[in-house]
Parts: C-alpha cells; sequence; structure tokens
C-alpha cells in the first residue's frame, strides 16, 4: 500500500453543484490554492447531512483561511440539486458539491467502496502545489467533525510558512511550536 501524503492530486473534471447552479470543476481550478477534498458516501443519507452542515459552519472561517471545500460523493449534479431543493439543513452549504458517479475522484484519492459504490468517508487537504497534506479515511459509521479539521488546516498552513517548525498535539494557532534538534531528543 502506497502512502497518498504529498501525492500529487489526480487530474479530473466533474460536475459540480454550488447554490443553485451547475458548473464544471477541474484539478486546474484549485492550482495555487488550498482546497479540502470531503468525501462522503451519498446524498439522502443519514450521517452525511450532519457532517456536511457542521463543515457548512466552517466554512467562511476556512475562507478566511484561503481554503476552498469540495464535497464529494459518486451521485451526479442533478442529485445534489434534488437534495439541496428538498432539504433544509443542505440549503445552509455555500461550498461547492462535486458529482462522481464515475468514481474518477474516490478512485483516485482511493476511498472507493467497490462493493457499494460509494465513497468511504474521507478527508484530504491539498495545497497550492497540489500535494495531499492530510488524509484521513474512516469508515462510514462514523461521523467527522469540522472544528478539528480547521485545527488541522491551520496547523498545516503554519508549518508550510515556518520551514524547520512542527505543530505539537493539540496546537492551536498562536501556541508554541517545536524546532526539532538534538536537544531535544527525551526531553519532551
Amino acid at each position: 500500500m502506497e502512502t497518498i501524503i504529498n501525492a500529487q492530486i489526480p487530474e479530473f473534471k466533474v460536475q459540480a453543484f454550488q447554490k443553485g447552479e451547475f458548473k464544471t470543476v477541474s484539478n486546474e481550478d484549485i492550482k495555487g490554492k488550498w482546497a479540502i477534498f470531503f468525501f462522503y458516501p451519498a446524498d439522502f443519507t443519514f450521517v452525511c447531512p450532519t457532517e456536511l452542515v457542521d463543515l457548512a459552519g466552517k466554512y467562511e472561517e476556512l475562507k478566511k483561511m484561503g481554503v476552498e471545500v469540495f464535497s464529494v460523493s459518486c451521485d451526479t449534479h442533478f442529485v445534489h440539486k434534488a437534495w439541496y431543493d428538498t432539504s433544509d439543513s443542505i440549503k445552509k452549504i455555500n461550498y461547492t458539491m462535486l458529482a462522481d458517479p464515475l468514481a474518477v475522484l474516490a478512485k483516485g484519492f482511493g476511498v472507493y467502496k467497490e462493493d457499494e459504490g460509494v465513497a468511504y468517508r474521507g478527508t484530504f487537504l491539498v495545497d497550492p502545489e497540489g500535494k495531499i497534506k492530510i488524509a484521513e479515511i474512516q469508515d462510514n459509521s462514523i461521523g467527522r467533525n469540522a472544528d478539528e479539521l480547521v485545527r488541522k488546516v491551520s496547523a498545516a498552513q503554519f508549518v508550510e510558512s515556518h520551514p524547520g517548525e512542527v505543530c505539537p498535539a493539540k496546537w492551536k494557532q498562536g501556541e508554541e511550536t517545536l524546532k526539532p534538534s538534538i536537544d531535544l531528543v527525551g526531553k519532551l
């Protein structure tokens, strides 16, 4: 099994839905930007809307951090629109919902569940060079936490802009970081 960390994201061009509009999104659209790809199994399900709404609550904060958010399922953009039109919860979503009915993205990010034709819950942070900096995949029965995702994004951006520093466990913006050296070995 190969690691996906620091791997380049796959090339893609997919249909999407955002705030009442259809559009096309490709890997070219995210070049030079931070991006989150937030995979979930399917529209019109149970845990998925709770996660998507939780993430919607952090979308403005993430945008201020220079991060674009893309939720991704193997549904079509038409299904995304139907879900948006019928669910008060999903109407709270302002980020782009990518349609991946051919599982190009789900397979490219290694989250495709072949036996069901859906994606596992996968969260990926991509840096401006298109490299995956955070990869988290979990079983579809376990929901995620957008607060923790924002914390991890903040840490990834900090270490990107501060070479030679690392963020310890539970690190938050403004807290002390570490500068790895032989003097720290066995002292933490």
